[in-house]
């Protein structure tokens, strides 16, 4: 982490202040218009309930949040470096611009020297940074319905080759062979935390991951072959299911989940999963603790193995393992997700007794 970030009411607190001490170390993402800003954005402040917050660029980009246009908050610190400014004015001029290393040092830059700079300064490539921002507008605008080419232009593509394979990259198959008919559906959910991929069919739910999670492609080519089914794009009622319950889980209005899960694991996985899913909501397990709780104490190792296998992100809540000592370790999701989630969780737990005290 870039800089331990206080309390997210503090942070809050900063955001309603325009305290521009935490310029460059913190940072807002505001869930209903998709943008992060500097905490001293002279626009409008979001509701609580809309902000997250995070301490680096890389994090927001990431998630799924694009630079807010008034506070400027790559430009804030893109002054730092001129190489650096001029490729941030490059990327807002041209968001759609498919950049590749022969463009920087056609502008005489070293491709290497871009990258170390750009790493030091927000935690994140210069390639890295377009590319999420193209493959960002691509899953939204197939999400919504559109057409393929419409996509590739969104996405701002130069080639329906390099379209596919970025997409393919990711879904595990190239757009244009959606064919409507398949027997798994992948579409998006929005969250506070970034956008999130859900696969279903008919009736369970048989993924659900990080939009930005690197094991992703991975776990969508292995589900394929488990199932023997190809993924489409569509949305069924299972997803319908799950982003109305997620809603009510980052309202902090429930913390349980009823969607039907489809586990495609080893008897073993499988076992380890239901033991993650009993784990109460605002606690945490060392995988120590799992491995007993399963009836297999020698068997850690496996056990952290079994919960990386996961995919159902929060619904089967692999962000309450941590290590023995209470750190937060081996989070596909990323690091600041589990300790958002773990915090949020605690609130809720906390909530959820006090009212049933009260009743």
């Amino acid at each position: 982490m870039l800089f331990e970030l206080p309390d997210d009411d503090i942070l809050y607190e900063a955001l309603l202040a325009r305290d521009a001490r935490y310029d460059g170390r913190a940072f807002v993402c505001v869930t209903s218009t998709g943008v992060f800003c500097r905490l001293s954005c002279p626009a409008r402040n979001p509701k609580r309930e809309n902000s997250i917050f995070m301490d680096s660029v890389a994090a927001c980009i990431e998630s799924g949040f694009r630079p807010c246009r008034r506070c400027k908050p790559l430009g804030s610190l893109a002054e730092m470096e001129p190489l650096v400014s001029d490729l941030i004015q490059q990327l807002e001029q041209d968001p759609g611009r498919r950049w590749r290393e022969a463009d920087l040092e056609a502008r005489g830059y070293d491709p290497s020297t871009v990258r170390r700079a750009f790493k030091r300064h927000f935690g994140i490539t210069f390639l890295e940074m377009a590319r999420a921002g193209r493959i960002r507008t691509a899953a939204g605008t197939l999400s919504a319905g559109s057409n393929v080419i419409e996509a590739q232009l969104d996405a701002g593509f130069d080639s329906a080759s390099g379209f596919r394979a970025v997409f393919a990259k990711t879904l595990g198959r190239p757009p244009s062979s959606f064919t409507g008919d398949e027997h798994l559906k992948a579409d998006w959910i929005k969250t506070p935390l970034g956008p999130m991929i859900a696969v279903a069919d008919q009736h369970a739910l048989h993924l659900l991951e990080f939009f930005d999670r690197k094991a992703l492609p991975r776990e969508l080519v292995r589900l394929q072959s488990l199932t023997g089914a190809g993924i489409g794009i569509g949305r069924l009622s299972p997803t319908d299911q799950i982003e109305e319950e997620l809603g009510l889980y980052f309202d902090g209005a429930k913390g349980g989940f009823a969607v039907p899960l489809a586990l495609p694991g080893t008897p073993f996985e499988r076992l380890v999963w239901r033991a993650l899913q009993e784990i109460p909501l605002g606690e945490t397990r060392s995988y120590a603790e799992m491995a007993r709780a399963i009836g297999k104490p020698s068997a850690v190792r496996a056990m952290g193995r079994a919960n990386g296998a996961n995919q159902f992100a929060i619904v089967v809540p692999c962000h309450r393992v941590v290590a023995a000592d209470g750190d937060l370790t081996g989070y596909g999701g990323g690091l600041w997700r589990k300790r958002w989630l773990i915090d949020h969780e605690r609130r809720l737990a906390a909530t959820q007794s006090t009212l049933k005290i009260e009743a």
